[in-house]
């Protein structure tokens, strides 16, 4: 038997023993998602997020669900992922969390082992702790936030990542997010340890443009020892293909001062990546300064003939408007 369904068969039985009505059964072959998480939401950025992790594989495909426009949810413990969706369906209704809440969880047989957080576009919040979710089980539900945890190793998880949301309103919601998820773990966080966490951030009103845009972030760590510290880092390099992207856009208008700015900006969180490197060196070069931009495009292009490549064919194909002699001097290197 593979150690899940031992571990799953076990908590059953502990379950049983403690249930008393002999209708009320623990859910073991839905999402076994134990974890902690965060839904939030920020009117004057505009935006909803929700943050989970856990000792689970990809907890990310179990517990967050997001829409723009709608709001967000967090199922866990017993993890239904009917919530998910079918509370999604029941928000853009214009039901009610508390209402959406109510009707989904008197459907539901395995009401007592579930654990279930709903945030709507105008930031009203439910949340539910089943009376069986293993403890420490708790939730809290602050100012346009609620935070909710179970089979923690103490009972300071849920105050700990309350604190550091309510303090760290300097930094953007993703971040602040991240924080409060920093903060969890930092306390004790999951018994089992860390394996897989995910962000996921929406509008609150996206525009006419935007609707077909799913999320802002989604970004998920399936597995790792140390996935807060992998989500860290990924959502740094996030907001640096954003800065890079505005760079990009500022370079199509030739407003070469502005891409230059935003592109030193992306490098300062991605001090690496040779995408960003290689259109650094273009804006330089468009700027006017071919020698300083040559010079910087030799660096990257050295030992990397694809990157060389690349560029000659940007040029030959219309895309990159160069003199002879930079052409010249990047194809004879």
């Amino acid at each position: 038997m593979k150690k899940t369904n031992i571990l799953l068969a076990v908590l059953y039985c502990f379950f049983s023993t403690l249930v008393k009505s002999q209708t009320a059964q623990a859910p073991i072959s839905d999402e076994f998602a134990h974890t902690y998480s965060i839904i939030a939401i920020d009117q004057k950025e505009g935006l909803m997020a929700v943050g989970v992790q856990s000792h689970w594989f990809n907890v990310g495909r179990i517990v967050p669900w997001a829409k723009a426009g709608v709001g967000v949810i967090a199922t866990q413990s017993f993890a239904n992922t009917k919530l998910g969706y079918q509370g999604l369906t029941l928000l853009e209704e214009n039901m009610h969390p508390e209402e959406v809440l109510s009707k989904l969880l008197t459907e539901d047989e395995g009401l007592d082992y579930r654990q279930f957080a709903i945030l709507d576009a105008q930031g009203r919040i439910s949340a539910f702790t089943g009376e069986k979710c293993i403890q420490h089980a708790s939730h809290y539900i602050g100012e346009n936030y609620s935070v909710q945890a179970n089979m923690m190793a103490n009972d300071k998880v849920v105050p700990s990542m309350s604190l550091t949301f309510e303090e760290r309103q300097d930094l953007p919601l993703p971040e602040r997010v991240l924080e409060a998820l920093k903060s969890a773990q930092s306390a004790g966080g999951d018994i089992r340890g860390q394996q897989s966490v995910a962000l996921i951030v929406v509008q609150i009103s996206p525009n006419e443009a935007e609707k077909n845009k799913e999320h802002e972030i989604d970004l998920r760590v399936e597995d790792s020892q140390e996935p807060l510290h992998e989500l860290e880092r990924l959502l740094k390099i996030h907001r640096g293909y954003e800065l890079m992207n505005q760079a990009d856009q500022a370079l199509e208008i030739e407003d070469y001062t502005t891409a230059l700015y935003l592109y030193n900006k992306a490098e300062d969180l991605m001090p690496n990546n040779i995408e960003l490197q290689f259109w650094k060196s273009i804006a330089i070069i468009s700027s006017g300064d071919e020698k300083k931009g040559v010079k910087s495009l030799k660096k990257l292009v050295k030992g990397n003939v694809n990157w060389q490549k690349l560029f000659l064919q940007l040029v030959k194909e219309g895309f990159l408007d160069v003199s002879e002699k930079v052409y010249q001097e990047i194809e004879h290197m």
